[in-house]
């Protein structure tokens, strides 16, 4: 069976940085930082104080009064990024067989808020008048809701489901439909990820695991990928959609294509619940699992959109990870982080570093890795490599590698490169 090439049509955000891919891309180029003093609550008995919230957001202005008052905040951002992203595919809906359309969407933890907002009222009042909750909690909370209220949304009848991974799900995501696609169970797939986990228990979680920055006195550059005094990563929020579509579809309704999905990669550490591996086992194999699928050699890749995090350990296990796979060639290519400016979105992080890579293909810009300060004493992160630190750089881009990395050692990977007949 020959398997159908499938190519990026459609691009939606909506991030830290910007609440559309135009205003997202540009702050990516310009090293704009999204962390800031967290609003969503009370953060003085908190040990992390900031983190990059989406702003300026308001769900009215995208989805009817009634029905948002059913949507967690996650599904909310999921919505508006997969508009985004069916409107500027310019597909004709009036025309197209909807059977053939599929919503494949990631979440690592879905509606965090919805459920604590629940439970906190619950404990006010079981003593008076007992177990009293909103018809809509499990629907708002639940992880699959996303996906399947974009669907309902549009009418698609295609491949429907949610992929969780914890901060691999939306690159599983978007491995799933390049899936289904390329095996020609669908013309069309809207693939990405929301996360909605910036609340007191999202926050007070990861703080009780030391896994967030507490640079409280200065949050623009908490988020500090590759440099010796990182702390931990920085929360963020938001979404990410791609229009995946299978190339002769798009070709006969004349779409304008970004990129073409190359190959995707999955693998598992296998080691430990919430470290990666420090040897980057699973990082490697992920990788190599990667470039074998799109049938490319490690030096067709220029630039690589790591998983970056700002962890000491991560940090160092994904560097030594690409100087395995790449050999010599790692100091050819461009590194960057750009959580360095979003933060670490979760269950989104995939699909809105999937954006990064599609447009720096697009564009033949490598967006920087901001924030470096000083080189870490560890070995195993290399400077000679280019992790192109505090400014984007100008540079042919044929093919994006990104990574993302989940806690339980889940890995996934994805290439694009540049669409050519």
């Amino acid at each position: 069976m020959e398997l159908k090439r499938v190519v990026v049509t459609g691009l939606g955000a909506l991030t830290p940085v910007g609440n559309n891919v135009a205003d997202f891309w540009e702050n990516l180029k310009k090293g704009v930082s999204g962390a800031g003093p967290i609003t969503h609550f009370d953060v003085t008995n908190f040990k992390t104080h900031f983190a990059c919230e989406v702003k300026g957001f308001n769900g009215t202005d995208f989805i009817d009064r009634k029905e948002l008052r059913k949507m967690d905040v996650y599904t909310q951002y999921a919505i508006v990024a997969a508009k985004e992203a069916i409107a500027d595919s310019g597909m004709d809906l009036e025309k197209e067989d909807l059977n053939r359309i599929g919503v494949i969407y990631g979440v690592g933890i879905g509606g965090i808020q919805t459920f604590e907002e629940e439970i906190i009222s619950y404990a006010k009042t079981r003593e008076t008048i007992g177990p009293r909750f909103s018809p809509f909690f499990i629907p708002k909370m639940i992880a699959d809701i996303a996906a399947g209220q974009i669907s309902i949304m549009y009418g698609f009848h295609g491949p429907n489901f949610t992929t969780v991974s914890a901060c691999a799900s939306s690159s599983n995501a978007i491995a799933d439909a390049f899936n289904y696609l390329r095996l020609g169970k669908a013309n069309v797939i809207v693939a990405g990820g929301a996360e909605a986990a910036i609340s007191e228990a999202g926050v007070g979680g990861f703080n009780a695991m030391h896994a967030l920055s507490t640079r409280n006195d200065d949050p623009e550059h908490a988020s500090r990928p590759f440099s010796a005094s990182r702390d931990g990563f920085v929360m963020g929020e938001g979404s990410g959609c791609l229009i995946l579509e299978e190339l002769e579809h798009a070709k006969a309704r004349g779409a304008k294509i970004y990129a073409e999905i190359a190959g995707i990669g999955v693998s598992a550490d296998a080691y430990h619940l919430t470290a990666s591996h420090p040897e980057g086992l699973g990082a490697i194999l992920v990788m190599k699992n990667a470039l074998e699928d799109a049938n490319m050699a490690p030096e067709e890749i220029d630039y690589i959109n790591v998983h970056g995090t700002s962890t000491s350990v991560g940090d160092i296990s994904e560097a030594k990870a690409i100087k395995e796979v790449f050999g010599e060639h790692a100091y050819k290519l461009n590194i960057s982080s750009t959580k360095s400016m979003t933060g670490h979105l979760l269950g989104a992080a995939g699909a809105v570093e999937a954006i990064a890579s599609v447009l720096a293909v697009k564009n033949d810009i490598v967006p920087p890795t901001i924030n470096h300060d000083e080189e870490d004493k560890d070995e195993n992160i290399d400077y000679q490599m280019n992790f192109t630190f505090n400014k984007a750089q100008e540079r042919p881009v044929r093919a994006a590698l990104s990574n993302t990395f989940g806690f339980g050692g889940h890995n996934a990977c994805i290439i694009v490169k540049k669409y050519t007949e």
